[in-house]
């Protein structure tokens, strides 16, 4: 029997039960459940920086129970993930779905039979959330 490899990606920081639930859920679907942790040179193509350095958020997913691989995110590009690591299904935000880049994704997996599985992004909590909410906190003293 074939073992079915799940992959995800994120920056993971300031971790939160939204980035739980979303692992677990992955878990669910596959044997083998790697995770791909975004290094902080890749994290500022969102304009961004990580409030947690890579080398924490890396550890932070590793000791998941629910995580069987965590390797470094350093692509944007999932097609570079596939030739490296074979996965058969891909999970992904919902907030992805419809656009440009995960349409053309979409096509592409196809070919080479890789699912892809959308979950609904968690209402009410984000690292964004969270960072926005602290600055607000500090603010005010």
């Amino acid at each position: 029997m074939n073992k079915i490899i799940g992959y995800t990606t994120g920056v993971f920081d300031l971790f939160h039960v939204g980035h739980l639930r979303l692992i677990e859920k992955a878990k669910k679907y596959c044997d083998k459940l790697i995770v791909g942790v975004t290094v902080d040179e890749l994290v500022k193509y969102k304009h961004k920086k990580a409030v947690i350095p890579f080398e924490e958020r890396f550890e932070i997913i590793k000791s998941l129970k629910c995580v069987d691989e965590v390797v470094a995110q350093e692509s944007m590009d999932k097609m570079e993930a596939w030739d490296r690591l074979k996965f058969n299904i891909i999970f992904v935000g919902d907030d992805w779905q419809g656009t440009k880049k995960w349409y053309d994704y979409e096509e592409q997996f196809e070919k080479v039979g890789v699912e892809i599985i959308y979950f609904p992004y968690t209402k009410g909590i984000s690292s964004t959330f969270i960072n926005n909410t602290l600055l607000k906190i500090r603010s005010d003293d």
